[in-house]
């Protein structure tokens, strides 16, 4: 799943955070980091009309003198005329947990390798930060976690509707098999009660928003719904629940790793 923010305002990044001590201004330094989410091919969310719109894609090249970008055409054709027209685009991703994130002056098109992309510029500045909240975990599929969601049925009727984690973090979580036709779960919907159990530790209950939502076309031609939610408010308790579960989850997969350390 796709990084998306933890901080309770915005999913872009600003103040201290983006003109602080986690500025990278090197261009070796900022290669160097791209070059790692190109090999990673690490989704990128564009976010531009001050946040209003976003677009997923990934960088898919850097040319040879490194001063410019190549990137995957994604979106619906609206969506990329409304960002072929940006001027500002604020890009975030993420690198082994670390957040990244940079700004572009616009992009435009291009054919590469035979298709549709984007090109810009190397940005001049790119900022990456490491918070404790902001690291993430990919939930197990193999034993999924159910998310419970209050959802009032379309005759009024109380109900709700179930989802699978499939990451989360101290912020928030992403969901995905959200059931087809779902269309109160829209971006900036609010949900109190909220609740999933975490193996080994407890019931999380939590207020979350819909960040954003996005459709993954499936091989057998249906398109499954995925969505990226922030905790509003959650509290201290809740949170040390879901750090407790994340160390837990990553000492379980170390020791799968290396068993025989494990065992020292």
């Amino acid at each position: 799943m796709e990084e998306y923010a933890a901080d309770q305002q915005s999913p872009l990044l600003a103040g201290d955070d983006y003109n602080g001590r986690f500025q990278v201004r090197s261009k070796t330094e900022i290669l160097s980091i791209l070059r790692g989410l190109l090999e990673q091919c690490a989704l990128i969310t564009f976010y531009f009309n001050q946040g209003s719109d976003f677009l997923l894609t990934r960088l898919v090249d850097i040319s040879a003198d490194g001063n410019s970008l190549v990137f995957d055409y994604g979106g619906d054709p609206e969506t990329s005329r409304r960002m072929l027209g940006a001027d500002h685009i604020e890009c975030v991703s993420s690198k082994e947990k670390i957040r990244i994130q940079f700004a572009l002056a616009g992009v435009q098109p291009l054919r590469f390798e035979g298709r549709e992309a984007y090109s810009s510029k190397l940005p001049v500045t790119l900022v990456r930060l490491q918070r404790r909240e902001d690291f993430r975990l990919e939930t197990p599929l193999a034993n999924p976690i159910l998310c419970e969601i209050p959802l009032a049925k379309r005759d009024g009727a109380p109900g709700n509707i179930i989802a699978t984690l499939v990451d989360i973090s101290g912020g928030g979580i992403g969901l995905m098999n959200i059931p087809p036709d779902e269309t109160d779960l829209v971006v900036d919907a609010e949900f109190p009660d909220v609740h999933f159990n975490l193996p080994k530790i407890g019931l999380v209950v939590a207020t979350m928003r819909v960040l954003y939502t996005y459709n993954v076309p499936l091989p057998n031609g249906k398109i499954q719904q995925r969505a990226g939610c922030q905790f509003i408010n959650l509290p201290g308790s809740m949170i040390n629940m879901i750090r407790r579960y994340i160390i837990q989850v990553e000492r379980e997969r170390k020791s799968r790793e290396n068993p025989t350390r494990a065992l020292g």
